[in-house]
């Protein structure tokens, strides 16, 4: 088995195991690599560890939480987030608040443009897609298609929130945040919305 094949198998494992879990793509890494590669063994750490949990909680309704501020460099920039839970007593839990906070100076870090992937404007992905195509269309046309893909993917892991590494701990994405706080609190958490402002930008 060569090594690309090794490295794509190992990525169709942790993505199998986080379907089936729900945990975060870093925890089940982790997971895995405590487990020796051991499928069964890895789902077992997981729900021990309570992040399992948080897929099981995936259709609850979130109608309470907080709108989060953040203000960085001297009131340059500047950023909202609507941070939703089950009920209120979770969204005045300190986990809570501080899990808004960093969402807040990771937007204003950060500069994502959308929540997830699925929030992703279609026509923004149509002029990725463009410029890619435009990158790659030296390549063999069997090879230009990998090559537009891999970028784009690159492309939505920059500028998708949820996918972003933490900038307090880059183990993490935002994503792996989420699923633990919804374990930690025992109710679903989600990311609806936020706003960034930067003095002069358009």
């Amino acid at each position: 088995m060569t090594q690309s094949t090794m490295t794509k198998t190992s990525a169709e494992r942790v993505q199998q195991l986080r379907e089936l879990t729900g945990a975060g793509i870093m925890d089940c890494k982790r997971a895995l690599a405590e487990a020796d590669g051991d499928f069964e063994v890895a789902k077992d750490l997981l729900r021990k560890k309570g992040l399992a949990i948080a897929k099981k909680k995936a259709s609850r309704q979130t109608t309470q939480g907080q709108v989060f501020s953040y203000v960085h460099l001297g009131g340059k920039i500047g950023v909202l987030v609507e941070i939703n839970c089950e009920t209120d007593f979770v969204a005045r839990t300190e986990a809570f608040r501080e899990f808004g906070r960093d969402v807040a100076m990771q937007i204003a870090a950060t500069r994502p443009l959308f929540v997830s992937r699925e929030e992703a404007d279609p026509a923004w992905l149509e002029r990725e897609k463009e410029v890619f195509c435009a990158q790659a269309a030296d390549k063999p046309r069997n090879v230009q298609e990998k090559v537009i893909h891999g970028k784009l993917q690159k492309r939505l892991e920059e500028v998708c929130l949820l996918d972003q590494k933490f900038i307090k701990d880059e183990n993490k994405t935002i994503q792996d945040l989420v699923t633990e706080l919804t374990a930690k609190l025992g109710e679903r958490v989600v990311i609806k919305c936020f706003r960034r402002f930067e003095v002069g930008s358009e």
